[in-house]
This record gives C-alpha cells, sequence and structure tokens, in this order.
C-alpha cells in the first residue's frame, strides 16, 4: 500500500492526492494542514502557494520553496491537536511537530498553524514557532512531609 506521508494510516490515493490535486477541498483544517505536509514531501510547491490565503502569499518564493522541499527528506507529521478548524468553523488552528532531515542533520519544527475558510475553502494563513516549554521543579523544603510518601519530614528521609 502507498501509504500517506502525512501519517493518516490511509492510502496516499484516498487522502491527501485528491486535496493537493484539486479534485477536492479539504473539509478540515487539519486536512488541509496534512495535505500541506504531504505537498512538502512531493515537492507540490504549486498547492502550498495555491493553499496560501491571498493575503499572505506575499514574499513566497517558489524557487526556494521548491529546492528546499526536494533536498529535504521528510520524516513524520505529528498533529498535536486541533482547537478549531472543524467543517462548520470559519477559522481554524492546527498545532503539529514536522519531523524532517535537512543537509543529514534532523531537524523539528513545532508550529501552531492558523488557518482560515473562505467560500468554502480551507487556507492557510500563517503560523507561529510553539517554543519548548520550560523546566519546572517543585522546590521541596528540608521540613516538608517527604515526597516518598514515608511520614517522615524530607531532611530525614531522601533529603539526607
Amino acid at each position: 500500500m502507498n501509504s500517506c506521508p502525512c501519517g493518516s494510516g490511509a492510502s496516499y490515493p484516498d487522502c491527501c492526492e485528491p486535496v493537493i490535486t484539486g479534485a477536492q477541498n479539504a473539509e478540515t483544517a487539519e486536512q488541509l494542514m496534512r495535505a500541506r505536509y504531504t505537498a512538502y514531501t512531493k515537492a507540490a510547491t504549486d498547492f502550498i502557494f495555491e493553499s496560501t490565503h491571498p493575503d499572505h502569499r506575499q514574499g513566497y518564493d517558489h524557487a526556494g520553496t521548491k529546492a528546499w522541499a526536494e533536498k529535504s527528506e521528510w520524516l513524520a507529521l505529528e498533529i498535536i491537536g486541533t482547537p478549531q478548524g472543524g467543517p462548520d468553523d470559519t477559522l481554524g488552528e492546527v498545532e503539529f511537530i514536522a519531523r524532517f532531515r535537512e543537509n543529514g542533520v534532523p531537524r523539528t519544527h513545532h508550529e501552531l498553524g492558523h488557518f482560515k475558510r473562505e467560500n468554502g475553502r480551507w487556507y492557510f494563513t500563517d503560523g507561529s514557532v510553539v517554543k519548548p516549554k520550560p523546566i519546572s521543579a517543585t522546590k521541596i523544603g528540608r521540613n516538608d512531609p517527604c515526597t516518598c510518601g514515608s511520614g517522615l519530614k524530607y531532611k530525614k528521609c531522601c533529603g539526607k
């Protein structure tokens, strides 16, 4: 089976190909996001351009995008969440992680993509990079109960 690069588990002809070729419109923002990722894997940069909202196309570099897409090795797409962007919405958000290899170096792109539906068609508008959450640790005081559940003070148990 020719599995779709978007990671849906469906075959490419049954998944992203109809959206990329224009045979059907994406029904949700997530479906458009999956098709756009797949378009990068296939270097279908005309679709990338056409699926970008007209108000956000300024500065698009066809040649540069195509060269980058062809030179990159596309590894996986992970959809983290889609807080908006269903069939009845006009605005959508899709948080995703795209994994790829560029010049032999593994890369990860974590983004919150923004989408807009106009005249029944979803478009990508822009995205914002999701920064890693800072590591947080709860400080345990010497006289606090020990976190192991022994009932002893931390200083007399695991804090020795």
